[in-house]
């Protein structure tokens, strides 16, 4: 259909903190060399589709992975704060052992009821959902009829995958976003939206 928009949602390259199993967060992180090979390798799988615009979180390791396949296209990236991962707040910098050790009752929260549960000096999931799929829809809005290329985080993506599919948002963890991800989405008018492919790494491999 000439109205159909088709996302390609990618999750961001590994960086230093995704090797430790840091949470990030709004954290400025860069890609490591490992994540600059991987932002490479999206942007060959991605060279011969055809892109009408690339979109980024403004977060560094977003913005790194979604310049490697703009150049394939001859395109800016257009930053957006709105993409950014989640608001870790006080959990910014710490491994899980290190959050359940200092904030036990709210992390045992936060995995039944993300949706409520405030992070200390972060969010909950409802404020991440709010901005990221408010975003989102204002864009398939504005692209009509086009592919863009949106890159992101893996609790941005799965915030977009869990509202398109209709579930609930409290069980969105239980969607697996890996470094440099394809995730492929058409949406048609009446925003019927269709998940094509989900964490796809093949490019990887």
């Amino acid at each position: 259909m000439d109205d159909m928009v088709r996302i390609y949602l990618v999750r961001h390259g590994e960086t230093n903190w995704n090797k430790s199993l840091k949470y990030q967060g709004h954290k400025d992180v860069p890609l490591n060399d490992e994540g600059k090979k991987q932002a490479e390798k999206i942007g060959l799988r991605l060279a011969k589709e055809k892109i009408d615009a690339v979109y980024s979180s403004d977060l560094s390791r977003a913005r790194e992975t979604a310049a490697a396949i703009a150049r394939h296209h001859n395109k800016q990236v257009i930053t957006l704060r709105e993409f950014r991962e989640t608001n870790f707040g006080c959990w910014e910098g710490l491994t899980y052992a290190e959050i359940v050790a200092a904030y036990e009752e709210v992390m045992l929260n936060w995995r039944k009821n993300p949706w409520q549960t405030k992070i200390p000096g972060g969010e909950c999931l409802e404020e991440v959902v709010n901005r990221t799929n408010g975003m989102f829809w204002q864009l398939v809005e504005k692209h009509a009829g086009e592919n863009i290329v949106i890159v992101a985080h893996g609790g941005t993506n799965r915030t977009i995958i869990a509202g398109i599919l209709g579930m609930d948002f409290n069980d969105y963890w239980k969607l697996k976003q890996d470094n440099v991800c394809l995730n492929i989405i058409e949406v048609f008018p009446e925003k019927r939206a269709i998940l094509c492919a989900l964490n796809d790494t093949s490019h990887l491999f």
